[in-house]
C-alpha cells in the first residue's frame, strides 16, 4: 500500500527539492527514498522511473519558472521587462539550481505535455520582446540571444565559475544593458 500523503505530485515536488541540493544529474531513485522516509522499491508506486521523475521535474520546473518570469515582468514594458524577466531568472535559477538544469531538458517531439510547459517561459519572453517591435524570425534571434545569455551567466554564476576580482552584480548588469542596447537597435 502506498504511504500516506505520498503520490506521484508529491514524489516529484521532493524529488525537485532534491535535486536543487544535490544537482539534477546527482538526483537518484536511493536518494530520494531515504529523503522520503520509504524504500527504494515503494517509490515506483508513484512514478515508473527515475527518468519519468526528471521528465515530471522538468515539467513542474518549467511551470515555476514560467510563473515567477510572467509575475516579474507583467506591466512592464521595453527595458524594464527585460531586467524584470532576467533578474526573476537569474534569482530563479541560483535559488534552484537542479530545477534550472532540469528546464534545460528539450521535450521529445510528441510529449505535448512537455511541449507545453517548456514553450510557457518562452512565450513570456515573446510577449516581452514584441514591446521591441520584434517579430517572427527577428523574435526568435533576439529570444535565443537574450535566453542564451542569461542562462549562461546565472549557470556560471550558480556553480561559482567567476573568480575574477569584479562585482558580479555589475557584470550582469552589463550584459542585460548589452542585449538591451541591442534590442533597441534597428534590425536589417
Amino acid at each position: 500500500m502506498p504511504r500516506a500523503g505520498l503520490g506521484p505530485a508529491a514524489v516529484v515536488s521532493a524529488g525537485a527539492e532534491l535535486a536543487d541540493e544535490v544537482g539534477f544529474a546527482g538526483l537518484t531513485m536511493g536518494l530520494l527514498a531515504d529523503r522520503l522516509g520509504v524504500r527504494t522499491p515503494s517509490l515506483y508506486k508513484h512514478v515508473d522511473s527515475l527518468e519519468a521523475l526528471r521528465r515530471g521535474i522538468s515539467i513542474q520546473s518549467k511551470h515555476e519558472l514560467a510563473g515567477t518570469l510572467a509575475r516579474a515582468s507583467v506591466g512592464r514594458s521595453g527595458p524594464d521587462a527585460v531586467h524584470a524577466f532576467a533578474d526573476a531568472y537569474r534569482r530563479w535559477v541560483l535559488d534552484h539550481p537542479g530545477r534550472h538544469a532540469a528546464t534545460v531538458r528539450a521535450p521529445a517531439p510528441d510529449d505535448e505535455e512537455d511541449l507545453a510547459a517548456a514553450g510557457a517561459p518562452v512565450q513570456v519572453l515573446f510577449d516581452i520582446l514584441a514591446g521591441f517591435g520584434l517579430r517572427d524570425a527577428q523574435a526568435i534571434d533576439a529570444a535565443r540571444a537574450l535566453r542564451s545569455a542569461v542562462h549562461g551567466f546565472t549557470s556560471i554564476e550558480s556553480s561559482g565559475g567567476f573568480g575574477l576580482p569584479r562585482n558580479i552584480d555589475r557584470s550582469y548588469r552589463f550584459l542585460i544593458d548589452t542585449l538591451i542596447a541591442g534590442l533597441q537597435t534597428p534590425q536589417s
